[in-house]
Order: structure tokens, then sequence, then C-alpha cells
């Protein structure tokens, strides 16, 4: 008997409202705490020249303003560094940038300024339980070290690896794996646009296949027509009979289609489909794709 056996791995898989699933690897606890490290050095650096402009400003007799100006930034760099930097860098910090995450909702799609400042605002309750320093001679009993059990805790609770901010905003934190698109290319053959609206509407583009169909879409125009021919059959073939598409179908085509419907599409129709008008939506063969 043949038994569903999940993957033991830190990939999950979002299907987006239009049935396009994509795989993120989750990032867990150990590739997100260097970012935090990263974060909170870039933080106490900023703290570190402001402070001393804020020395020269107190000498000079503006002693309370300096003050105040200390505490608005230490408040602001507390509270809603991650925040602003994640709501305006599309769900990135610079820590998080070096490290190559980032954070999405659950359903894969980016996150708004309140998710992004609501989730680092939370952070205060993944630091507990805070312990004294007293307890290790530290004469200063207002000093407290984070724990982060609260936070570690939680996110070995969930296959996403969210943390308490996390699962109150519906957010979690993806391994940035996008460096292969580096572009949406423009199609030039109008046949793409109407050949993908023949694609099933419930057909799911895997991430690996969409990976596959950027690569060849960017590259195509190097080839010659025969070279297209050469290599789009050996994933357009299989698709074909997925689709249930004509066998006399063009591969690289058929490859275009598909890369429009996915980066391309708005999911409106704009027009209507040309088969709707009594002729060929294809131009079927593959010597008149590659004309």
């Amino acid at each position: 008997m043949a038994n569903s056996v999940s993957q033991l791995d830190t990939t999950i898989e979002i299907v987006t409202p239009e049935n396009i699933a994509f795989d993120y690897r989750v990032a867990g606890p150990f590739r997100r705490f260097p970012a935090y490290l990263m974060d909170l050095a870039i933080r106490f650096g900023i703290l570190a020249l402001m402070w001393g402009g804020l020395t020269l400003l107190a000498g000079i007799g503006g002693g309370p303003i300096a003050i105040a100006i200390g505490l608005v930034a230490m408040f602001v760099l507390e509270w809603f560094y991650g925040g602003v930097f994640e709501t305006y860098m599309n769900g990135q910090t610079p820590g998080k940038r070096a490290m190559g995450i980032r954070v999405l909702t659950v359903d894969g799609q980016p996150i708004n300024g309140l998710q992004a400042v609501l989730r680092n605002i939370l952070r205060t309750v993944d630091l507990y339980p805070m312990l004294s320093l007293e307890m290790f001679g530290v004469p200063a009993p207002v000093y407290v070290l984070p724990t982060f059990m609260v936070g570690l805790v939680t996110m070995a609770m969930n296959r996403r690896f969210q943390r308490t901010g996390d699962l109150v905003c519906g957010t979690m934190v993806v391994i940035e794996e996008r460096h292969w698109l580096t572009g949406v290319v423009k199609l030039e053959d109008e046949r793409a646009a109407h050949l993908a609206e023949y694609v099933p509407p419930d057909f799911r583009v895997s991430r690996s296949l969409a990976r596959s169909l950027a690569t060849y879409v960017e590259r195509r125009r190097f080839f010659t027509p025969a070279r297209r021919r050469e290599v789009a059959r050996h994933l357009a073939e299989p698709l074909l009979e997925q689709l249930e598409m004509r066998r006399d179908t063009s591969h690289d085509l058929l490859l275009c289609a598909l890369y429009y419907r996915t980066f391309v599409a708005d999911r409106a129709v704009d027009t209507q489909p040309p088969g709707l008008r009594g002729e060929s939506p294809f131009g079927t063969t593959a010597e008149n794709a590659d004309a």
C-alpha cells in the first residue's frame, strides 16, 4: 500500500488564488539569529554616532535637548527600526537582506506596514523570560539578559518556524531564492498570450517549473530556431500531454505561453481569444512558431 510521506525539510507549498503553486524554504532560527545580530549592531552603531554628536551638543549648553533627542532616538530604533525597513524594503531589513531572507504573509504575498510594525513590536514577547544580571555578580539589577525561550519554543511548535509576532500577524520568514529571475522578459510574439488563454485555469505551475520557464525565456533570444526546438522539446512534450493540447503545438510557443501566464498575465481577459473568432490561436506548427 502506497503511503504519502511528507518530505522532512523546511520547504512548504503556497498556492496563490490563481492556482499557481510556489515552494518556499522557511528560515529557521539559525538563519534568522545572525540577521537579528546584524540589525542589532546597526542600531547600536547609529546610537553611538548620535551620542557622539549629542555629547558635543550637551557640551555647549544643550544638555536637556541632547537627552530628549537621545531618548526619542532610542525609542524609535527599538520599536520601529524593523517595521520601517520591512515596510519599505519589501519585507527585509539590512540584516535580512545580508542573510538572504524575507518576510512574507502565509499566503506568499508581500507584507503591509501594519504587519511589519506589529510583528517587530511583538518581538519583545519572544525575548522572555528575562534573566537579571545581578545573579551573575553585575551590580545593576535593572539590566536583564533575554533568553529568547518563548520565541524558540513557539518556532519549534509550527512547521513555518513562526514566532509569536508572525503567528499574530499571519507572516513567515522565507529564504530568498529568486536570483534566477532577473526581470520579466517582454514577449514579442502575441500568440503566446493567445495560447495562454487555453491553459486550463486549474493548472498549477510549480516553483521548479517556473524557474525553468524563466531561464528558458530569458535565454531563448540567443538561440537559433533549430536550437529553440531542440531545447524546448524536452520540457514541452510532457506538458502538451498534461494540458491535453494538440501534439503539433509549437514547443517554443507553449513555453512562452506558460511564462506569460505565470509572470506577465494579470488574469484579466483583455482581448477575446482568436479561437473564438474562428481562427487558429497557435500558428500550430513548430515551423510557423519559429518563423
